[in-house]
């Protein structure tokens, strides 16, 4: 074990913050070190974007689906896919963009690899962070408040601060669940492995925060979960939005 192990192994997702801000200096450190993440053919197709304003930021608490974290985290930041820097370029010498859905692939590939380096910055300074899926409930009025041009595709929020929790780890699926070895299993031992990781996440969520089971809550569970979100569409105005965006799905 090494410290940058160490230091991924711990990492939690933090939904409460102090009122200390995020030096200046750390946010560009931990920006550059973002950059430092493989990026598909040097092209850099990601952005970031600080929300600073206090009237911005108390918007996206109901855009977001009543996250206050997002106002009272030390620093907040929109992370993007962007080609519009790659559409510049091409504009200006005269030729039409047409990179199809690849463009768009590559460019949520590379925020999100920017954004996993970023957030293991920030923690090895000592702060905390969360990830603001929400931020996708209602990209067409998002797009209203912050005015993103054309080619620029946000993908997530992500909340940095000092931490005022200490949540404990939540687990993850087990490696046989996720490891292979040269093919896919067979479904009968997936099944069996997300049954047993089940079990584990039951007892995470009837037991987390201290408290000990209670047989008076609803249970909770991995699997009821998944059936639930991959059954009931979610977000459906994602691609109308992408697509007045310019990405091209096809």
């Amino acid at each position: 074990m090494n410290t940058v192990i160490e230091q991924m192994l711990s990492h939690r997702s933090i939904r409460r913050f102090t009122d200390q801000p995020v030096n200046e200096v750390h946010v560009r450190a931990a920006i550059e070190a973002g950059q430092m993440a493989s990026t598909s053919g040097s092209i850099q197709s990601y952005c970031i974007i600080r929300i600073r304003d206090e009237h911005r930021r108390e918007r996206l608490i109901e855009l977001t689906g009543n996250q206050t974290k997002v106002a009272r985290c030390g620093a907040f930041f929109v992370v993007c896919g962007d080609t519009r820097r790659h559409r510049l370029l091409i504009e200006r010498d005269g030729k039409d963009y047409d990179a199809r859905c690849e463009a768009f692939l590559l460019s949520v590939v590379d925020a999100s690899l920017f954004a996993q380096n970023l957030v293991l910055a920030f923690e090895s300074m000592g702060y905390g962070a969360c990830y603001i899926g929400g931020l996708r409930n209602d990209l067409p009025t998002v797009q209203e408040l912050l005015e993103f041009p054309p080619g620029v595709y946000p993908l997530f929020g992500l909340c940095v601060g000092h931490p005022d929790q200490e949540p404990d780890l939540r687990p993850r699926l087990p490696i046989e669940a996720v490891l292979f070895e040269e093919r896919w299993p067979d479904d009968e031992s997936m099944l069996a492995s997300m049954d047993e990781y089940d079990a584990v996440v039951s007892e995470y969520y009837a037991t987390r925060d201290g408290g000990a089971a209670d047989s008076n809550r609803p249970r909770r569970d991995w699997n009821t979960q998944m059936i639930d979100k991959f059954t009931t569409p979610r977000r459906i105005s994602l691609a109308p939005y992408f697509r007045s965006q310019g990405a091209d799905l096809d």
